[in-house]
């Protein structure tokens, strides 16, 4: 039986999402900040003959995220979604989006699939990393990590802002560590998304004249020791195989793929079907 969550659910719904923290970062940290009944996001849950919440499917604004830890109503989740006229996006774990994959195929613009990794510990190979180096920003640090971050190529097209980046290190939602040659931040690596249980692992970028020094590495293993003496799992999406070998060099460990996909509006499907 699928149903909406409200405020009285939510200690089964955090006890069914707090056994994968990494793996819920996005729903957690939605849950934290802004609860049950909110305009723009709403909660769902699925429970089995016996009452007890089994799947968990998140809608905030246009993009929704379902969590499961095996068999759900795939096909009722769709549903509520397909119900949607703001519905277009979609993502979360692949053994869960597969599932409901077939019901919005006729819907699909495209998808993108990504490495997902988590880090509960560091491995041995960081005892030896120096971070003597590395330093931790502050609220004041904002216009200098944007525009080291946008000096980049592979975040030249970056949509953050310095406002961004400074409320998020004011709310503690995101922190970022860097280090400095040459009286400028050459290298840096942040969190986004942190909440209680869970944090990602964003923007980790080098100089280019300044790779090759172990500043990326020095910078992720500060962040990530810190976090992890908070309790915190961390996470990570990649693309390049070549980037995951540093970062299971680190702690991280593959944990399966990550979905992205966009839909195409329900105005253009209803209009196809007139003409």
């Amino acid at each position: 039986m699928i149903r909406r969550l409200t405020e009285n659910d939510h200690i089964h719904c955090f006890q069914l999402l707090k056994e994968q923290p990494a793996e819920n970062l996005f729903i957690l940290g939605d849950i934290e900040a802004y609860g049950y009944e909110q305009d723009f996001q709403k909660l769902w849950g699925d429970f089995n003959d016996y009452g007890e919440l089994i799947a968990v499917l998140l809608k905030y604004q246009e993009n929704y995220i379902p969590y499961a830890k095996g068999d759900f109503n795939a096909k009722g989740f769709a549903e509520i979604m397909l119900g949607d006229q703001e519905f277009s996006m979609l993502s979360g774990l692949k053994d869960v989006t597969e599932k409901i994959e077939p019901y919005l195929a006729h819907r699909l613009k495209r998808k993108r699939e990504t490495y997902y990794a988590k880090c509960t510990k560091l491995s041995p190979y960081t005892t030896d990393v120096d971070t003597f180096l590395v330093e931790q920003a502050v609220p004041q640090d904002a216009e200098e990590l944007v525009q080291l971050l946008h000096s980049i190529p592979e975040f030249s097209e970056s949509i953050i802002t310095v406002e961004r980046k400074r409320r998020g290190l004011e709310e503690g939602v995101s922190r970022s560590f860097y280090i400095k040659e040459d009286k400028k931040m050459v290298s840096t690596a942040s969190t986004a998304a942190e909440n209680s249980l869970s944090a990602m692992v964003v923007g980790v970028a080098t100089l280019d004249g300044y790779k090759k020094k172990g500043y990326a590495t020095q910078c992720v293993v500060k962040l990530c020791n810190q976090l992890l003496k908070e309790n915190k799992e961390l996470c990570l999406f990649y693309d390049n195989p070549r980037a995951g070998v540093i970062y299971k060099r680190i702690g991280f460990e593959d944990i399966g793929f990550w979905m992205m996909y966009s839909f195409k509006p329900a105005s253009s499907i209803s209009t196809k079907k007139k003409s």
